[in-house]
């Protein structure tokens, strides 16, 4: 019996180590569609083959289909409206579309394997029933026919936008939904994130032959194209119509544009990638899309060298029909803007590359990862661009964090992002917040760790769907500090920061410092003091939820004090000079600790004497 017991406990923890492997499932799109651009409706076929890598067996999938969103009466339309405060990111009122600027995305025929299956619509969920289980390891083939209307340019995707471009076919497509560790990721469509499969798309664009279009992945029939993909002018195109074959490898998304109007510029990027640029025959905006070319390919080098190697050969930069927004080999802009501004939301949504379309993090539960992250390094890398020479690149968002932690609305990052009760509450969360918290990690590990966590995080997690444990746990490899304390209090609380030097006290010949813990949320602390002789040191102060320290980061005397335990909230220690001498003390003098209050933060001489 004994022996038994072993056994089954054996094969328990066997089974449970197994189940944490990682894992995720596999796609492989095939799609046809034809697009009529007199009423912007389109058809096509899909067959796509779906491997699951999940340990469990699967009896339902579930498709998005992302464009019923833009139909009067529905969620997104409603959330819109009932909001705590307006979105400002919709242009228009979905519930006042007429049937021809509405959006509509509907399937049939579909089938696994040749048999006919039992769906249900919920909106833009659809909601399959299998013919056969999937079980654990095996694919399946699904076929079905489709038909969409393209809205009128609401939130990202649509036809004819305020600068006239003709198409934005983004989510354009039935998308099975992502199923991993957590589940079915079948959330509705309300005009936030997106979470998709990886695998590989190869789709073919039957449309006008007087349209060229921009798409992710690799033209395969470029010599029939022509329209900038080759030197080619001549096309072979069929009763008016050009179909257009595009290949995208080890993507988890497809999207393309079209106008009749598109300039196509290509340029040399870093290692060997072309860079493709498609934007209105404008004469007011074509200097600014020409100057844009070359801070590209400068933008793309600095992440390959600070993230690591961009893993496609193809990049697209392409002017389309709302603000700034990623996809997978590519980013719509919108083009008439001041220059610096072009370059902005290109930096920040090639930046997306890295930070969503490789590290692929589920965005309805951690947004803050890949739009806060990619806030901060596009910070750097615009910085360095324009030449703008910041003594913070990131300080934009240390003041909209600021201004968030002390609004009244603030919600934690955890967070669902459809759910937020205010607009502004989730943009700044997502990228304020979450740019603070990787500038925020350098002051506590070290910028020259926080660095090595940036490349390593790359290059363990590229091609998959990391979560901000997994964040956490590489920042501590390479930090050897311990961090859930950070990760915790930063992103599952709206706890704040905030110390403040209390007073100086004579000690014979020392000085006594006291400082108080305010807000709730501990960090280590860098306390510079300034002496009358134009002397400086620094005295550091870890937490002992580190279970570590960082290194001095700076080129001055540093003395590492007793920890400062987060139960205590009030702390003392010894300057060997007496007060005399000295003529400030400052806590954080970097300002990358997000103190809410930084005017508590420091005492000048004149200060300490009154107090």
């Amino acid at each position: 019996m004994k022996k038994n017991l072993i056994l089954l406990f054996v094969l328990f923890f066997a089974n449970s180590v197994c189940a944490q492997h990682y894992w995720q499932q596999a796609v492989d799109y095939k799609m046809e569609v034809t697009m009529d651009v007199d009423d912007y409706t389109y058809e096509g076929t899909q067959q796509l083959k779906y491997t699951n890598n999940a340990p469990d067996t699967l009896n339902k999938v579930f498709f998005h289909l992302f464009y019923n969103a833009f139909q009067p009466g529905s969620e997104m339309a409603v959330r819109v409206k009932t909001g705590a405060d307006k979105n400002g990111r919709f242009k228009v009122d979905i519930d006042s579309l007429q049937p021809a600027d509405q959006g509509r995305l509907q399937v049939f025929d579909l089938k696994q394997n040749g048999v006919a299956l039992e769906t249900q619509l919920s909106g833009t969920i659809l909601e399959v029933t299998l013919a056969e289980p999937l079980t654990p390891g095996s694919s399946t083939q699904f076929d079905l026919r489709f038909e969409g209307q393209v809205p009128a340019v609401v939130r990202r995707a649509g036809k004819n936008s305020s600068e006239g471009v003709a198409l934005t076919m983004t989510q354009w497509f039935p998308k099975i939904a992502e199923y991993d560790y957590d589940g079915w990721n079948a959330e509705p469509y309300l005009g936030r994130e997106y979470h998709g499969v990886w695998g590989d798309y190869e789709v073919k664009i039957t449309i006008d032959k007087d349209y060229t279009v921009a798409a992710s992945g690799y033209l395969q029939n470029a010599e029939d194209i022509g329209k900038g993909y080759s030197e080619t002018k001549k096309s072979k195109a069929k009763k008016g119509m050009l179909t257009w074959h595009f290949m995208a490898p080890k993507v988890h998304d497809f999207s393309w544009g079209a106008d009749p109007d598109y300039i196509h510029d290509t340029y040399s990027g870093p290692e060997g990638v072309t860079l493709h640029f498609f934007y209105k025959n404008k004469p007011e905006i074509i200097e600014n899309w020409k100057k844009l070319q070359p801070l590209t390919a400068a933008l793309m080098d600095f992440y390959n060298t600070h993230i690591g190697p961009y893993p496609y050969q193809q990049y697209s930069v392409v002017q389309g029909g709302d603000g700034g927004m990623e996809y997978a080999m590519m980013t719509f802009v919108t083009g008439e803007r001041k220059f610096g501004s072009l370059v902005g939301v290109t930096a920040h949504e090639l930046a997306h590359s890295w930070f969503q379309h490789v590290l692929a993090t589920n965005e309805m539960k951690h947004e803050w990862m890949d739009e806060g992250f990619t806030s901060y390094i596009s910070a750097f890398a615009q910085d360095l661009v324009l030449e703008e020479n910041k003594t913070n690149p990131v300080q934009r968002s240390y003041m909209g964090y600021y201004n968030l932690a002390t609004s009244g609305v603030e919600e934690p990052q955890a967070t669902n992002a459809n759910r937020y009760n205010y607009n502004y509450a989730y943009e700044s969360t997502a990228y304020n917040k979450g740019a603070v918290f990787l500038a925020q990690l350098g002051y506590i590990i070290g910028q020259e760790k926080l660095a090595e966590t940036i490349k390593a995080y790359y290059d363990e997690f590229k091609f998959k769907h990391p979560t901000p444990n997994d964040f956490r746990r590489v920042a501590e490899r390479v930090s050897g500090i311990q961090l859930k304390w950070y990760l915790t209090d930063w992103t599952q609380t709206t706890k704040t920061i905030d110390y403040e030097v209390v007073a100086l006290e004579d000690q014979n010949n020392s000085t006594r410092v006291t400082l108080n813990r305010i807000g709730e949320l501990p960090m280590p602390l860098d306390v510079l003091v300034n002496y009358k002789d134009g002397s400086q040191a620094f005295f550091y102060i870890p937490l002992p939820l580190m279970r570590g320290e960082k290194e001095n980061p700076y080129q001055l005397p540093w003395t590492v004090l007793k920890d400062w335990a987060w139960a205590y909230p009030e702390y003392q220690f010894d300057i060997p000079q007496p007060k005399s001498n000295i003529s400030s003390i400052v806590i954080d003098p970097s300002q990358l600790m997000a103190d809410i209050i930084p005017e508590n933060n420091y005492i000048l001489l004149e200060q300490a004497d009154d107090k």
